[in-house]
């Protein structure tokens, strides 16, 4: 319990940031079966709620018609850790580093023309920044081409696992050790870890709480 506490995200902006951040989430509901249905969705947090878009068709809208409660997940692996990285035998000792966030809670379809406005702006904002469109207006057909889902949280739980669990002198060795992999993700891990890379190797320069 005490390591669950320790990985835990008690700040709602880092919350924020991170679903800001990702790009994929995924919407759980629950379908005739009574089993779990997971889609992967393209989403947006806006005023403390998740938007989707979607067909105004399918199976999931038939399940959140059926039953409102849903969840939500986006999660993101940092990197990998190998087992040889503390034992060349060892192999129950491989380990991740990510973040994660975790919402339980209602799921609605939204009706309002001004909210599904926000939402498919919000959504064209997070997605194309680059600009280069015309913003949605609420009259326009598009609306109705389109069902909005939104998800109000009844709990929002995250995670997140950088090392923060360790011994000082145990998170500069999984750093470094992380620097020599080279993985594609290493330099973004180890900034998000903390670390800055100098000419004299590898020097904390920051305590990530979130």
């Amino acid at each position: 319990m005490q390591l669950v506490g320790i990985l835990q995200i008690k700040s709602y902006e880092k919350i924020k940031e991170f679903l800001h951040d990702e790009h994929v989430g995924r919407l759980s509901s629950i379908d005739a079966n009574g089993f779990p249905q997971i889609i992967p969705m393209n989403f947006v947090f806006l005023n403390d709620a998740i938007y989707m878009h979607s067909h105004v068709k399918g199976e999931k809208l038939d399940n959140i018609s059926r039953n409102n409660k849903v969840g939500f997940e986006a999660d993101r692996e940092l990197e990998f850790l190998p087992s040889y990285f503390e034992d060349p035998h060892n192999a129950s000792l491989a380990d991740t580093l990510y973040i994660s966030v975790v919402i339980k809670g209602t799921g609605i379809f939204v009706i309002d023309r001004d909210e599904k406005t926000l939402a498919l702006n919000g959504l064209m904002e997070k997605y194309q920044p680059e600009g280069k469109y015309d913003p949605i207006e609420s009259q326009m057909r598009v609306l109705d081409a389109v069902s909005i889902i939104k998800v109000v949280p009844h709990t929002i739980h995250g995670k997140y696992k950088i090392g923060q669990h360790l011994k000082p002198e145990d998170r500069m060795e999984l750093a470094k050790n992380i620097l020599k992999k080279n993985s594609p993700s290493s330099k973004q891990t180890l900034k998000i870890m903390g670390f800055e890379e100098t000419t004299d190797g590898l020097r904390m320069i920051d305590e990530p709480i979130w």
